[in-house]
């Protein structure tokens, strides 16, 4: 398992835009972490190295966004403020999961049971100030 520390949200935004350069069609990225962790800001670097020109927010109320036009296609998911494993699958995630782009699901150990085998875990610590540890 490798491991950093980003010293601010920026880096983070750059090591996601770093991780996108060696994904594949059809990989899914399993994050987990506390509010304000840095997932969303890995995911805005994600779709950045992807070539993705739309502004990328935070899905926890709509669920799922998705932005076409990079290198890949992103399909960014958030499992927040669902509650059981209905909600998950009645919102399509075995589609996305077999998708033809990227997916991204922030909040994945919330349901780790459905995530496929072949997923990529990245964990996120909150440390002191801006700082996070970033494990994969």
């Amino acid at each position: 398992m490798a491991s950093i520390i980003s010293h601010s949200p920026q880096e983070t935004f750059e090591l996601g835009r770093q991780f996108a350069a060696g994904l594949k069609r059809g990989a899914v990225l399993a994050l987990a972490g506390d509010l304000g962790a840095g997932k969303t800001q890995f995911s805005k670097g994600l779709a950045a190295g992807l070539g993705v020109e739309a502004e990328v927010t935070s899905p926890t109320f709509t669920l799922i966004h998705e932005y076409p036009g990079g290198r890949l296609s992103l399909f960014h998911i958030d499992l927040y403020r669902l509650e059981d494993e209905d909600e998950v699958l009645g919102i399509g995630l075995d589609e996305y999961l077999d998708g033809d782009g990227v997916t991204v699901i922030e909040w994945a150990d919330k349901f780790a049971e459905l995530m496929p085998k072949g997923a990529s875990w990245i964990r996120f610590r909150v440390l002191e100030g801006e700082e996070r540890e970033i494990s994969w």
